[in-house]
C-alpha cells in the first residue's frame, strides 16, 4: 500500500481512528488522575582520591570517573537502603527506600547526584539526608584499606538536599500526549487492517473488472435519498439527479445499433438501491421526453407502490393470472410521462410467474406500447427470481453498493445472468462517497428563475382536468398470449404514441386523498 492508500484507508473509516485517539487521549487523563503526586528531593556528591602532585592529581581525576559508576550502582543496592533504613526511623523499608533513589553520574565530570521521591515533600527530603549520610559513611568504609588510616577514595556532599518546585509526578502533558500517540497509532493500524480485510467493492475499476462490464455511472450518496428517494422531490438539479443523467445517457450509447428497450434493474443483495435506481431511471428517461412505463416484478418484497405512492393491489401478478388486463393495473404517476405497473398481491409461485410464457407476452406488450420498458426485480443472489427475468429482456442493469456489496457477491451475480444468456449491459456503483473517491465531479445546480422542475410531482398519483368523455388511459392494444399457458389471458398495453388532454392554462393539479386511483376497464 502506498501513503494515499494509508490515507483513504483511515478517512473511510475515520471514526475508528478518532474512536482509538479518544480513547489514547481517555487513558492519558485518567493515569494522570490516578496516579498520586510525588515529590523529590536531590543532592550532589563530589568523589575524590588521594594525590601528592599534578600527575597523581590527573591519574587521580580519570581514577575517580571509573569509580563513579560503580557508586551510582552502590547508591541503588540493597546495603545502602538497609543502612539508610537503620539511621532514619521515616525509612519504612529497604526495598521502597532502594525503589525511591535514583543516581545519574555527571558525564565527563567527578560528580554524582542523588535523587530520592516520596510522596510526602518533607519526607524526601529527610530521606534524601540519610541517603547521603549513610553514602559517604558506606564509601568510606569499602574504600580504607585493611589496617589504613585514611581511604584512597573519598565522597563528599557539595549540593543538597534540594527540594524541587513541582511535584516530579504525575506528569500530564507526557501522560496526555503519549496516550493520544498510541491511540493513533492503533486507530490508524484498525483503520488499515479493517481496509485490508474488507473486501467490499469501493472504486469503479475494481467493479469493472469484477463484472467484465462497463460502469455506468457512480452515483454520489446523498443524505436527503432516506427521506426523498425519488430525485424530483429533492433537488433536481443534486450531484445525484446529474449521476443519475449520466446513466440514462450511457445507456443510450451502450449500444448504438440495437438500443436496449427493455430493461431489468437488478442487484445482488438487499439494500443496494436498485428499486430507487429504477424508479428514478424511468424519471430521468421521461424528462428527456420517453414514454416509460416501470414495471414492479419484485413480487417477493415490492416497493415501487411505496415509493410512487400509487395503489399496489392490482398489477403484474393479477395480469399474469388473467384476473386483470394491463390497462386495469396501469397507473400514470402525475404528469411526468411515467407509467407504473406495480407488483400486484404477493403469489406464492413467483419464480414460475416471472419465468412464463405469459410474462414474456406481457413485456412484448408493454415494449409496443412504450420507449422504455424498465422492470426492477429481486436481488439475484437470495432467489432466482431476477435472473429468469433478466433473460426475457433487452439488458441488464446491475446496481451494487460501494462499500457494502463484497467481490463474491459481484461476481456471483454476473455468472447467474451468465447462466441463463442475460445480457449485461453495464453497472452502477451506488452510494459512493462525496470524498476520497476515484471518479467524476458533478455539478449540480438548479434552473435560473425556477424552484420546481417542470416534472415536479407529488408521491401520490396527480390526475388532469380534463372532459367528461376523455379517456384517462391509453388505449388498450391486445397482444397475444400462448395459447399453452395454464391461464391464456389477453395481455394489453397503451399504444406508442396516445394524445393526453392538455390542461387549461392556470390550472391546478389535484391530487385525490387517499390511495391512488387504479385506472379500470372491464369487459
Amino acid at each position: 500500500m502506498e501513503v494515499r492508500d494509508y490515507l483513504r484507508a483511515v478517512r473511510r473509516h475515520w471514526w475508528l481512528a478518532a474512536t482509538a485517539v479518544l480513547l489514547g487521549l481517555g487513558g492519558g487523563i485518567g493515569v494522570t488522575a490516578a496516579t498520586p503526586p510525588e515529590y523529590a528531593a536531590s543532592v550532589t556528591f563530589f568523589v575524590g582520591t588521594q594525590t601528592k602532585g599534578v600527575s597523581d592529581a590527573y591519574q587521580g581525576g580519570l581514577f575517580s570517573q571509573q569509580r563513579i559508576k560503580s557508586y551510582a550502582d552502590l547508591l541503588t543496592s540493597d546495603r545502602l537502603a538497609q543502612a539508610v533504613v537503620g539511621r532514619e526511623a521515616q525509612a519504612r523499608s529497604a526495598a521502597r527506600v532502594q525503589a525511591a533513589i535514583t543516581a545519574t553520574p555527571v558525564p565527563d565530570t567527578v560528580l554524582l547526584e542523588a535523587t530520592v521521591t516520596d510522596r510526602n515533600r518533607n519526607r524526601a527530603v529527610v530521606l534524601t539526608r540519610a541517603v547521603a549520610d549513610a553514602f559517604v559513611d558506606l564509601v568510606q568504609t569499602l574504600e580504607t584499606p585493611p589496617g589504613g588510616s585514611s581511604p584512597t577514595v573519598w565522597v563528599e556532599v557539595v549540593a543538597g538536599p534540594t527540594l524541587a518546585d513541582e511535584p516530579v509526578a504525575p506528569q500530564p502533558v507526557r501522560n496526555v500526549g503519549l496516550g493520544l500517540a498510541v491511540g493513533l497509532l492503533i486507530g490508524i493500524g484498525a483503520a488499515v487492517l479493517r481496509e485490508v480485510l474488507d473486501t467490499s467493492v469501493k472504486s469503479s475499476g475494481v467493479l469493472a473488472e469484477l463484472t467484465g462490464s462497463p460502469v455506468l455511472s457512480s452515483v454520489p450518496v446523498d443524505s436527503r435519498a432516506r427521506k426523498d428517494p425519488l430525485i424530483v422531490t429533492g433537488s433536481a438539479g443534486s450531484v445525484r439527479a446529474e449521476a443519475l443523467r449520466q446513466l440514462r445517457t450511457n445507456l443510450q450509447f451502450v449500444n448504438v445499433d440495437e438500443p436496449a428497450r427493455t430493461l431489468v434493474v437488478t442487484s445482488a443483495v438487499p439494500g443496494e438501491g436498485k428499486s430507487t435506481t429504477a424508479c428514478n431511471l424511468a424519471i430521468v428517461f421521461a424528462e428527456a421526453g420517453r414514454k416509460v412505463v416501470l414495471v414492479d416484478a419484485d413480487l417477493r418484497r415490492p416497493r415501487l407502490a411505496e415509493y410512487l405512492g400509487v395503489d399496489g393491489t392490482i398489477g403484474v401478478t393479477n395480469v399474469l393470472a388473467g384476473q386483470a388486463t394491463v390497462d386495469d393495473a396501469l397507473q400514470e404517476w402525475g404528469t411526468s410521462g411515467v407509467f407504473v405497473l406495480p407488483s400486484g398481491s404477493v403469489p406464492p409461485n413467483p419464480s414460475e410467474l416471472l419465468g412464463s410464457r405469459n410474462m414474456a407476452a406481457l413485456l412484448e406488450a408493454l415494449r409496443g406500447g412504450f420507449d422504455m420498458v424498465i422492470v426492477d426485480t429481486p436481488p439475484l443472489l437470495p432467489v432466482t427470481d431476477g435472473a429468469l427475468a433478466a433473460a426475457l429482456v433487452d439488458g441488464t442493469v446491475l446496481v451494487f453498493r460501494c462499500g457494502k456489496t463484497s467481490a463474491a457477491q459481484v461476481r456471483s451475480a454476473t455468472e447467474a445472468l451468465r447462466a441463463v444468456d442475460a445480457k449485461v449491459l453495464g453497472c452502477v456503483l451506488n452510494m459512493t462517497p462525496r470524498k476520497g473517491q476515484p471518479g467524476y465531479a458533478y455539478y449540480g445546480y438548479e434552473p435560473l428563475g425556477t424552484g420546481r422542475p417542470w416534472y415536479k410531482a407529488p408521491l401520490s398519483v396527480v390526475y388532469r382536468s380534463a372532459p367528461a368523455d376523455a379517456p384517462v388511459s391509453p388505449a388498450p392494444v391486445e397482444a397475444t398470449v400462448d395459447e399453452e399457458a395454464d391461464d391464456p389471458t389477453p395481455v394489453t398495453g397503451p399504444p406508442a404514441d396516445t394524445p393526453e388532454p392538455a390542461m387549461a392554462t392556470g390550472a391546478k393539479r389535484r391530487t385525490p386523498a387517499g390511495r391512488a386511483k387504479v385506472h379500470t376497464k372491464r369487459g
